[in-house]
């Protein structure tokens, strides 16, 4: 069962363990074993430096200078430090701590007990769990709020653009072979006969559990959900608005032990059965049969489809306008079916293209559309058509092909400017002291040092 509050974690950034005097607050010169920098009141533990240079050899990084990583976290910790004290940046302690919260009982809903739960994570207890949780979000909290705000007025102007391309033209990168997509998409309906089926089929593992089989059991034997079934369909510690709407409307007009009637989710048909309610939390089971549409169902939804490719083609109406009056994937149907790359523009690199697509684009040329072709979104089949919007041949980057790319580099650069500029301001007058280990290290920022003893 996937929820709204679908939180990923990975496990090497708890692997970190909090102890008591760290959680509380540092005073200027209280230096405690382990740390590799305190800013003001903010610290930079020895394994987050450590985390940051494994994570970029696993991004393929070719050098990790451990001096530059903790030069970053350093920087970023003074933005976090001088962000608490801007009396504009909203103080979200209390909302961050109930996110964190939040979080914490979502892991723990898939874990049979908290003990599994924490060893999984390797933290003594649930305490330095939360604030682990905690600590992260806030960091990234006040430091995303001050560099919005120390940035918000950089701009550049064309000329400034062309500068910065004739500074950097020879050290910018080669532009690999893109390409700009447009998809209209829709999940195949199912009959009337189907949905009465799975009704049907819900009805009867109601009645055999009134006639005396457990919920648990019959959630292992029959559900559908992954997340869910092999813990007979348990979900614990779910806050109000985590769950989609039907499922939460459902579960808490229930009475404790009461099982719903079967109802109806984007992911399928449910029956549930609220297990405790207390506060803003809930526990619940439930039995999940996924709304897997038949091939005759998915027939159905390529023939509409190429109805609409017809319609297209015909110049009765365009792909715009058809992929916001027919697509059903709010991603893209508002912005004319455009498929967003990884960086947030219209364009993709080809040898990103996930293989199925790949295939369905063979020997397509700018302007064609795909015939459907059968997909999955967010583990649902769907069936989709494509319309090869643009090709970009590799090339060199230059400012009558890629302007808006070469605009936004010199503007990330500005951006930096400000950020180093307002780092140097506020040297002097911060408590900063790194650790004796780091000594030979030559930074770009005129940090002070003073040694840490051992």
């Amino acid at each position: 069962m996937t929820n709204k509050l679908k939180i990923t974690f990975l496990l090497g950034i708890f692997m970190m363990i909090f102890s008591s005097n760290m959680n509380a607050q540092l005073k200027p010169g209280e230096l405690v074993d382990g740390i590799a920098a305190v800013i003001g009141d903010e610290i930079v533990l020895e394994s987050d430096v450590n985390e940051q240079m494994n994570y970029a050899k696993q991004q393929g990084a070719s050098e990790t200078d451990k001096c530059d990583f903790l030069e970053n976290l350093i920087s970023n910790k003074l933005l976090v430090y001088e962000a608490k004290k801007d009396t504009l940046i909203e103080n979200r302690s209390a909302a961050i701590k109930e996110q964190a919260n939040a979080k914490y009982r979502q892991l723990l809903s898939q874990f049979p007990d908290e003990k599994t739960m924490l060893a999984a994570y390797k933290f003594r207890n649930g305490y330095e769990m939360k604030n682990a949780i905690e600590k992260i979000d806030v960091d990234q909290y006040y430091g995303q709020a001050k560099y919005q705000r120390i940035t918000e007025k950089a701009d550049v102007t064309p000329n400034e653009v062309t500068d910065f391309y004739n500074l950097y033209k020879m050290q910018l990168p080669e532009v690999k072979d893109e390409i700009s997509l447009a998809q209209i998409m829709v999940y195949p309906k199912l009959t009337e006969a189907h949905k009465e089926d799975l009704i049907k089929r819900l009805n009867k593992i109601k009645q055999d559990i009134a006639a005396g089989e457990t919920f648990e059991s019959q959630a292992r034997i029959y559900s559908e959900d992954e997340g869910s079934a092999a813990n007979g369909g348990l979900y614990k510690n779910i806050s109000k608005g985590q769950m989609v709407k039907p499922f939460e409307a459902a579960a808490l007009n229930l009475q404790e032990n009461e099982i719903s009637e079967p109802i109806e989710s984007e992911f399928g048909y449910h029956i549930i059965q609220l297990i405790k309610k207390s506060g803003k939390v809930y526990d619940a089971r439930h039995i999940l049969l996924k709304a897997t549409p038949t091939d005759d169902e998915m027939k159905t939804a390529k023939a509409r489809l190429d109805s609409i490719k017809g319609l297209i083609i015909a110049g009765k109406i365009t792909f715009k306008d058809a992929a916001f009056k027919f697509s059903e994937d709010k991603k893209t149907k508002f912005n004319a079916g455009i498929i967003s790359g990884a960086d947030g523009s219209d364009k993709i690199e080809r040898e990103s293209i996930p293989g199925s697509i790949t295939y369905e684009l063979a020997g397509l040329n700018k302007g064609d559309i795909t015939s459907p072709f059968e997909d999955e979104d967010n583990k649902r089949k769907v069936i989709k058509i494509i319309k090869l919007e643009d090709v970009i041949p590799a090339h060199q980057i230059t400012l009558e092909t890629d302007y808006n790319r070469i605009k936004q580099m010199a503007l990330n650069k500005k951006r930096n400017e400000m950020i180093e500029k307002f780092v140097n301001s506020k040297l002097p007058t911060t408590f900063i002291s790194i650790d004796g280990r780091y000594d030979t290290c030559k930074f770009k920022a005129n940090w002070k040092k003073e040694s840490i003893k051992k």
